[in-house]
Order: structure tokens, then sequence, then C-alpha cells
């Protein structure tokens, strides 16, 4: 597309009509709630490069997305519109060595020490977060409060072929394993579980539509 880019490629200056969002879009009712069934979560790509991609996630009141991974990935994440509560980790040290057995990891190496980064409700407008490979909470999980859309710049992009695949995971409490007895802060306790890797919740509803917003220039 020719001529000047219509929205700012900065996330922070990003307002909810620069991508033609309002909170009348149909995909922020929450049918399948009021019915007992999973809210479904809508997402679109925007923009795709070799270099990022940028994704707009519609979630109805009550949708959640499990914790999930960002591998090898920087990124830049906005919320747009509406509430949500986000609850992040960091791993709490390197992955497991089978040579070993540490304060990181247990004789499963299905499972690993991860220490919180965020557990907390945000409302738009907020500040963009840098979610980092290995830092500032590159797992993560959301729950929309109230109807919301999600900015997700990322980069590279996913790509199954060069392993940049997400990971999900469960939590387990760190005190509910034989080896919660190494760290004796209560505090610092209380800000570590194990995660184990699972399979993509079957529960999980996403489904993907076309971009309908003002044009994107890669100009």
């Amino acid at each position: 597309m020719a001529g000047r880019p219509s929205v700012s490629p900065f996330p922070d200056r990003m307002r909810p009509e620069d991508v033609g969002l309002s909170a009348d879009l149909r995909f922020f009712k929450a049918r399948e709630a009021a019915e007992g069934k999973t809210p479904t979560i809508t997402h679109t790509t925007i923009y795709k490069s070799e270099n990022f991609s940028m994704v707009i996630l519609f979630l109805p009141p009550n949708a959640v997305i499990p914790l999930h991974n960002h591998p090898g990935m920087t990124v830049f994440s906005k919320l747009l519109l509406g509430s949500m509560h986000i609850k992040s980790y960091d791993w709490a040290g390197p992955g497991p060595d089978p040579a070993t057995s540490g304060a990181n990891s247990l004789p499963d190496d299905r499972l690993r020490l991860a220490e919180l980064v965020v557990d907390d409700v945000f409302t738009a407008p907020c500040d963009t977060s840098v979610l980092y490979p290995t830092a500032g909470g590159n797992m993560h999980r959301f729950k929309a409060i109230a109807s919301c859309a999600v900015l997700d710049i990322l980069g590279p992009p996913y790509s199954i072929e060069e392993d940049r695949d997400c990971t999900y995971y469960t939590e387990i409490p760190y005190s509910h394993q034989p080896s919660s007895d190494l760290v004796d802060n209560e505090q610092e306790r209380r800000r570590l579980a194990w995660l184990k890797e699972i399979d993509m919740p079957k529960e999980l509803k996403m489904c993907s539509v076309a971009y309908g917003g003002p044009p994107i220039s890669d100009r």
C-alpha cells in the first residue's frame, strides 16, 4: 500500500480509533458466557513482515487466554480498550539440568520454577508493556473483566519452522511440591510457582478474522 502509515508505529501513541475500534464491535458480545459457554476470543493480523507482526486480540467479558509464552520473541503489548486481569511470570532460574537437581527444577523435567512478575487488573488507557524473550513476564495469562482489545507487536513473528510457537502452562503452588523447603522467606515463597507444560487447553476457543480497519503502510 502506498502513502504514509495510517497508525503510529509506537504502541504508546496508539488509540482505539487508529485501528477502527469501538466498544460496539460484535467481537465483544458475550452470548456464550450468558449461555454458560466458553467465550470465543477473536484475533486479527493488521500487519506482518519477516521482522514483526501486529495483532489485535478481542476478548469479550470473562474470556481467558491461558498461561502461555512467546519463545524467542520480544512483545510490545498495549491494552487499547476495556479492563483485564493479567498474571505473568518469568523463569526463576536457568532450565532444568538433567545431571543435577537444583532449586529451580524438580526430577520431573516438565516442572520448572517461575517467579511472579504481575498479578493485577489493568484498565485502558494504560502504558505499553514490553515482554522480552526471557524477562518482563513472558509467560502470561489474560482474563477480560470488561470487553477488551489488546494490541500485540511481536518481533520476530510466530514461526513453527523456527521454533517460535507458544507453549501453554498450568500453575502448581510452590508449597505443593517436595522442594518447597528450598526458600525460607514467606513473601518470596508467595511469588513462586511451579509451571508445567500442557497441551493447548481444549476449552480455548479462538477464531481469526480479516483486518477491517484503516490501512497500514510499510513505508
